[in-house]
C-alpha cells in the first residue's frame, strides 16, 4: 500500500481501503474513453484502491473502462465494487455477469444492492426468488466476496433495510455538511453502522454537486467533513485529472476536526440546507438512474 495514502477498516471484512474512492459514475463522462482508464490508473498509482461503480452507469460504460484500466495488474491492486438494480434473483444473476464481462474480472470484492430508494424495494428483494438469494449464492460460488446495499433518498429507507434478517458487510449513503441539517443519514443510520461494525461508504461529498452553489465551503473542506466521519471510504467523481488531484490532496493532507472546526461549517451552511433544496437527490428523481431500468425493478 502506498505509504502517503491514509487507508481504514472497511468494518468488519478485514479489509483496509483508501481513505478516498473513485466514484464509477463520472468515468463516463470525458469523452475519450482512455482519459477515463489514465484516471483510474493514476488514482492507484496513487494508493487509492476503492474503485466504485454500477451496472447502469452510462448504459454500461463506465463498467468497461474500468474494465481496461484494470488490466496490465492494476486489478490485483484494487478493492473492485460495483452495484446492481434487479429486484429479483433472475435479474441480479444476469445483471452480475454482465458487469463481470464488462469489468473483465472473475470476482468482485463487494456487490452491492444499487438505490435502494423504495419501501417497496425492501420488500422485493427479500422475497423469495428476490436478489438477496442471489446475492448469497454469488457470494457461496466465489463470484463476488462481500455485499451491500446502496441509497439516498431517505434514512428511514435505510433502517428498514438494517431491520431484515441479514448481516450487511457495507452500506453506501450521502454523507456531506448538507445531510448534516436535512433527513440526515449522518444523524439516524450512521450510528446503526458503527454500532454493528458495518463498512460506511460515504458518497456525494459535493451534495453531487450541488453544494458548490450554496456557496458556503471549499472542496477540501467539504472532503474533510466527510472524512472526519466515521466513513471507511469517501467516494467522489474524478472526470477529471484536476479531480483526482483534488481528491487525493484532501485525503493527504485531513487532520481530525475538532468540534469548532465542525460547528463552524455546520452553522456556515445551516441556513441553505434546512429544506433540502440543495439535496436534489432526496427531493427530487433527477437523481434516480434505477428509473431509467423499470424492467429491472417489476419484473423478473
Amino acid at each position: 500500500m502506498n505509504q502517503e495514502m491514509p487507508y481504514r477498516e472497511l468494518g468488519r471484512t478485514g479489509e483496509k481501503v483508501s481513505m478516498i474512492g473513485v466514484g464509477g459514475y463520472h468515468l463516463g463522462f470525458p469523452d475519450n474513453p482512455t482519459d477515463a482508464v489514465c484516471i483510474v490508473r493514476e488514482a492507484i498509482d496513487h494508493g487509492i484502491n476503492f474503485l466504485d461503480n454500477s451496472w447502469d452507469y452510462h448504459n454500461g460504460e463506465s463498467e468497461r473502462r474500468l474494465g481496461e484500466a484494470l488490466k496490465d495488474g492494476y486489478r490485483e491492486r484494487a478493492f473492485l465494487m460495483t452495484k446492481v438494480d434487479g429486484r429479483t434473483g433472475d435479474a441480479a444473476r444476469r445483471q452480475l455477469d454482465q458487469s463481470l464481462e464488462r469489468l473483465q474480472v472473475d470476482y468482485l470484492d463487494l456487490w452491492q444492492l444499487h438505490e435502494v430508494i423504495r419501501y417497496a424495494d425492501v420488500d422485493r428483494m427479500f422475497a423469495p426468488g428476490g436478489a438477496i438469494d442471489a446475492m448469497i449464492e454469488a457470494r457461496d460460488v466465489g463470484k463476488v466476496r462481500f455485499i451491500g446495499f446502496t441509497g439516498h433518498k431517505d434514512p428511514d429507507i435505510h433502517l428498514k433495510m438494517l431491520a431484515q434478517d441479514f448481516k450487511w458487510d457495507t452500506v453506501q449513503m450521502p454523507l456531506n455538511v448538507l445531510d448534516a441539517h436535512y433527513r440526515s443519514f449522518e444523524q439516524k443510520v450512521l450510528p446503526v453502522l458503527v454500532e454493528r461494525n458495518i463498512g460506511v461508504i460515504g458518497m456525494k461529498p459535493f451534495g453531487a454537486g450541488t453544494l458548490f452553489e450554496t456557496k458556503t465551503v471549499t472542496a477540501t473542506e467539504a472532503l474533510h467533513y466527510a472524512m472526519n466521519l466515521p466513513t471507511s471510504v469517501v467516494v467522489t467523481g474524478m472526470q477529471s485529472r484536476a479531480d483526482l488531484e483534488q481528491a487525493i490532496e484532501a485525503a493527504k493532507s485531513f487532520k481530525p476536526l475538532g468540534n469548532d472546526e465542525v460547528a463552524s461549517l455546520l452553522a456556515r451552511t445551516a441556513p441553505k440546507a434546512q429544506s433540502g433544496e440543495f439535496e436534489r437527490y432526496k427531493t427530487t428523481q433527477i437523481h434516480d438512474s434505477t428509473s431509467m431500468h423499470p424492467e429491472w425493478l417489476e419484473s423478473a
